[in-house]
């Protein structure tokens, strides 16, 4: 009777652990490429032409690297690109090492301190 029972717990930890591994691959296979915005320069002044030539898909996630006490990055749809504002409702990211998963279509990013995305601090990116 006692190997009854130990065969069954063995029987559901190996179920639980493929169900893990499962979970994990399925992770892994939805992971896209990671870019850091701005290569070795990071997320900074004029990286708007860091994009050309890169071709980015929905999952891929960008890594922005700077000094938060300086910067920040926010997502913002194309209206707040444009005008260079923050829409209520917009991502605030404060971190220095922020990593976001980019979604379909446009993506909008700007630093939102003051005159920082009139001054360039701002990147489209489109992702198929």
């Amino acid at each position: 009777m006692a190997q009854g029972r130990g065969s069954a717990g063995k029987a559901m930890a190996f179920g639980l652990a493929l169900i893990f591994l499962m979970l994990l691959h399925s992770e892994l296979a939805e992971s896209g490429a990671v870019y850091t915005v701005g290569n070795q320069n990071g997320w900074t002044f004029n990286t708007a032409a860091w994009t050309k030539g890169k071709r980015f898909r929905a999952g891929d996630v960008l890594v922005f690297k700077y000094s938060p006490s300086v910067h920040n990055v926010v997502a913002v749809n194309a209206a707040g690109y444009n005008a260079c504002t923050t829409p209520k409702g917009s991502k605030i990211y404060k971190s220095g090492n922020d990593r976001i998963t980019l979604v379909k279509g446009p993506n909008y990013f700007i630093c939102n301190f003051p005159a920082h995305c009139q001054s360039g601090m701002k990147i489209l990116v489109n992702a198929a």
